[in-house]
């Protein structure tokens, strides 16, 4: 495939004709170019019709004039590149005196020296101050200091700028001084410094709405987690309920049957129907009588509520519950991989260290007494004896208390 555009091994630009490699190289130096099959790339602005060569020329344009909607013609343009170098066309003119018109000359626009001077006294190179310059019209320092700002990520922001001889037209703009130059730049520095703080806030809001939103849809989705359970329990018990009631009716069907059948051998009336229905009392004590039992809650979910009351009671002292959780891990644990090491299995009530982190802490005792620990020698110890260790409890209450650690929502609901 022929080549449709010449790019510089030196920076990387593509470019379009001989011509804008030859101003390339007086403008830069580069002198390393190469044909290549990548085209030069057209967007074209809908809705001011101005082409950018780049995605991030089309961005500034988008960011100074708010214009989105982009066209892409570049395979429209697109076309080999011819590497013969341009020839300079001579038209005889019949009212002149025979002699070839060169053709339009380019040179390096005029602009403000005061203000030129100032831009390259505040750090920015000569090419970029000029361009800033020619391009914001000459207005003003503040003017120059703004384009560069917006066209700092330009590929050819370093380029010198380039207009037509005879269309150059100096400036007559008014210098500021060395004062009014430090006091231009202090407040561009404090404008560029609040816009940034401006922007760092707005980033913090956003993301803790962000955190509570989430926050708020875990809660939620564990709310309707318990309320969907709640309901299935009550549903589990409402049919058991049912399914009770349907087997002491057939029992009882049956036990009239049986009635009927031994009065019958026995040469005996039928009973009165009104005579048995005398009798409501009795169905409805036995109905009392054969509620649903409730399940007793196990040992696991005792240790859960001593927990959750114990993080609730203490709602104000995150710290001091933590640490509490964290003590109390500890000696589970200590039980759990030394059971027959006494000193892990007797704790005693009045030391300081235990009191600050367990003994303080409404709940705390109640859940060692939960995995098994008694009061012994008139209160003054806890102790475990050996052969009342479960190590299911023991584990359990591990995993209850790692729970109450790292579950941010633990004793929420």
């Amino acid at each position: 495939m022929a080549g449709v555009s010449l790019k510089c091994g030196d920076c990387g630009a593509l470019l379009k004709s001989v011509e804008e490699a030859q101003e390339h190289a007086e403008l830069t130096s580069h002198s390393n170019f190469a044909e290549s099959t990548e085209a030069v790339l057209n967007l074209v602005c809908t809705t001011c019709s101005k082409p950018c060569r780049s995605k991030t020329e089309s961005d500034l344009h988008t960011k100074r004039t708010g214009h989105t909607e982009f066209v892409d013609k570049t395979l429209e343009t697109v076309k080999p590149i011819s590497l013969e170098a341009p020839k300079v066309s001579m038209e005889i003119d019949d009212n002149s005196s025979g002699s070839g018109e060169a053709a339009e000359e380019m040179i390096v626009p005029d602009v403000d020296k005061n203000i030129l001077e100032e831009l390259e006294a505040m750090g920015f190179p000569k090419a970029r101050a000029t361009r800033a310059l020619h391009y914001s019209g000459n207005a003003s320092l503040e003017a120059a200091v703004n384009w560069v700002v917006e066209h700092e990520n330009d590929p050819d922001v370093d380029e010198m700028p380039k207009v037509p001889a005879n269309s150059n037209v100096g400036p007559a703009k008014p210098a500021l001084t060395p004062e009014e130059v430090k006091i231009k730049a202090q407040e561009l520095r404090e404008r560029a410094r609040k816009k940034k703080e401006e922007e760092e806030k707005r980033m913090e809001r956003e993301r803790e709405k962000e955190r509570i939103r989430i926050g708020k849809e875990l809660l939620e989705a564990k709310r309707m987690e318990e309320e969907n359970e709640r309901k299935r329990i009550m549903f589990l018990r409402k049919a058991e309920k049912e399914e009770e009631k349907r087997a002491r009716e057939k029992i009882r069907q049956k036990l009239e049957e049986d009635r009927a059948e031994r009065r019958r051998k026995l040469g005996l009336p039928p009973e009165d129907p009104a005579t048995a229905t005398a009798k409501p009392s009795v169905p409805v004590v036995e109905e009392k009588k054969s509620s649903l039992p409730i399940r007793p809650a196990t040992k696991t979910e005792q240790m859960r509520e001593c927990l959750r009351s114990l993080k609730q009671t203490h709602k104000d002292e995150d710290a001091k519950v933590k640490r509490a959780f964290q003590t109390l891990l500890t000696y589970m644990g200590n039980v759990a991989k030394n059971p027959d090491e006494e000193k892990f299995r007797k704790i005693r009530l009045t030391n300081q260290t235990f009191q600050d982190r367990v003994g303080s802490m409404r709940g705390g005792i109640e859940f060692m007494e939960l995995c098994g620990f008694e009061k012994i020698e008139g209160g003054e110890f806890l102790f475990l004896p050996r052969d009342k260790i479960d190590s299911a409890i023991i584990n359990s209450a591990g995993t209850e208390l790692n729970s109450a650690i790292n579950n941010p929502f633990f004793g929420v609901l």
